[in-house]
């Protein structure tokens, strides 16, 4: 089990979550005598070019890229069990108008499809989440779809139609427990693709709008002093990568595992 990653991500989570308890900066404040100091005692990981201390900002932008991912993923990861698992049982002109929904959504690279998209609206967190859960449900869907189908064909499940057993039931308690491990690899993913989707987006202008704050306006906030000031868009890029990297890390062990009991089956 990657133990290591998952306490990477305990870490972050506690970090972002509470670590303004122990830590009392304020991410907003202003301080023209503090321009783009290094890191020191007095600013753990220095500041930026207006003076706020870039820790205390960690801590706040935590909060918002956590809570689009782990809300992205949640969202995207549902909307993809529905419709796969719908598609893969029913078959049929179901079947063929998810194709054609799949087929419509993967027209578009995802990303300007989210550029699109976000450029008509005020973007913010909650409208983030929707935005990138809308564009993102694709590859689980032709996921379950996929499994749905050699469940499908299974004969217990075929004398259970039979015998008239409500199709909800037939869902919940024959396909859900089958289908659970490749949900969970599905939303590991989902979580670090929603994360960059974010910053991907607030380094572009078009993701979070001040005052609000998330890792990737800090990484933006960087870019134009980053040869004077590293320390701005170095640690912001570092939390990227540490939950991005831990999630790919369970990711791939939860595949290993699902792998390892169709192999036993």
């Amino acid at each position: 089990m990657p133990r290591f990653s998952v306490f990477i991500l305990v870490f972050i989570f506690f970090f972002s979550f509470f670590g303004s308890l122990f830590y009392s900066q304020d991410p907003y404040s202003l301080d023209g005598t503090a321009i783009l100091i290094p890191p020191s005692m007095e600013h753990l990981l220095g500041t930026d070019r207006l003076g706020r201390d870039i820790l205390a900002r960690l801590i706040e932008g935590g909060k918002v890229s956590l809570i689009i991912g782990v809300g992205s993923a949640f969202i995207a990861s549902v909307i993809g069990l529905v419709l796969g698992s719908l598609a893969g049982y029913f078959r049929g002109g179901i079947d063929k108008g998810f194709v054609i929904l799949v087929d419509l959504f993967l027209t578009f690279p995802t990303f300007f499809l989210l550029l699109a998209l976000v450029s008509y609206v005020n973007a913010s967190a909650w409208i983030l989440i929707v935005i990138i859960s809308v564009t993102g449900w694709m590859t689980t869907a032709r996921l379950i779809r996929s499994e749905s189908f050699q469940i499908t064909s299974q004969p217990y499940i075929k004398i259970l139609n039979i015998a008239k057993v409500s199709k909800l039931k037939i869902l919940f308690k024959y396909y859900a427990p089958i289908l659970a491990p490749i949900y969970f690899v599905s939303f590991t993913f989902g979580v670090g693709g929603a994360i960059l989707a974010e910053s991907g987006l607030s380094f572009l202008g078009l993701g979070i709008v001040a005052p609000q704050m998330s890792w990737g306006t800090i990484l933006s906030s960087g870019k134009d002093v980053i040869e004077i000031a590293w320390w701005v868009s170095f640690f912001p890029g570092l939390m990227i990568f540490l939950v991005t990297f831990s999630l790919i890390n369970i990711s791939n062990y939860l595949q290993q595992l699902t792998n390892q009991k169709e192999i036993r089956n």
